[in-house]
């Protein structure tokens, strides 16, 4: 009784923080919190989910970020009012999405040459860079959201002793394949890009890649491993990733549909 009890106040939580944020006269924003929290991204993914599987006529897109659905559709087909009413349904008795997204393991080195902030973390944080290198690499990422650049993962939860604000002085310009810390979230950055999170190493794994059937690699609820790499093997993978033949996969493929 006691967990029915919980479903039931849970399903009644999701239908009163769900709210409905016009985006302009083509899109509409579901919000589900006000934080960067992982039950919230469930929500969004949930939904996410049940309005792909409901096939509306008119959707254009689904854009699943931090804690909101933005769904893009076209004004010619359906209205904004029609949108709505559809999608209240939906949200009825909607529960968190748990172990939906893929599982990735990708090279990270953390070779003081790729990682320009590394020293500067470990004196901030009071560890050594092999040890923001470890607890870095020792966390299942979870991908909140996609965006910012074309495949560019924000993920977390950081290691709270790794938590730093942004840099006072933003780069102009990060190498793609950059490895960065900021607040609670990691990130990758996927081409070079001005950038103010601190860098504390590097992948060889394109994270975006035309070349691929499907460019953007890491999708919204997907786990994320960082698997740390020596310089010669980093080196390597760059080479292969250069020639085309670096090939990354995931360890789990679950149906999660076209989402990007």
């Amino acid at each position: 009784m006691r967990v029915m009890a919980d479903s039931i106040a849970e399903n009644m939580q999701s239908r009163q923080a769900a709210r409905f944020l016009p985006c302009g006269d083509s899109a509409l924003c579901v919000e589900f919190g006000d934080s960067i929290d992982r039950r919230v991204s469930a929500l969004v993914l949930a939904l996410a989910d049940r309005v792909e599987a409901a096939s509306i006529p008119g959707i254009v897109e689904l854009v699943p970020t931090f804690r909101s659905l933005t769904i893009h559709y076209d004004p010619s087909v359906l209205l904004q009012a029609e949108l709505k009413a559809k999608l209240s349904p939906l949200l009825s008795d909607l529960a968190p999405a748990e172990g939906a997204g893929r599982l990735w393991r990708i090279p990270a080195c953390y070779d003081p040459s790729l990682s320009p902030d590394l020293a500067e973390v470990a004196s901030r944080t009071g560890l050594t860079p092999q040890q923001v290198a470890e607890r870095h690499s020792a966390v299942t990422y979870h991908v909140y959201m996609v965006g910012f650049l074309p495949g560019y993962p924000y993920m977390g939860d950081l290691p709270p002793e790794l938590a730093l604000p942004r840099r006072e002085n933003p780069r102009t310009k990060v190498p793609p394949g950059s490895i960065a810390i900021a607040t609670t979230l990691t990130a990758v950055y996927t081409l070079e890009s001005p950038g103010g999170w601190h860098l504390i190493g590097r992948t060889p794994a394109p994270l975006w890649d035309l070349r691929r059937d499907r460019p953007v690699v890491l999708q919204a609820g997907d786990k994320v491993l960082f698997r740390p790499i020596l310089l010669g093997e980093y080196d390597a993978l760059l080479a292969q990733a250069a020639a085309g033949t670096f090939r990354l996969d995931p360890d789990e493929r679950p149906d999660r549909g076209g989402r990007a």
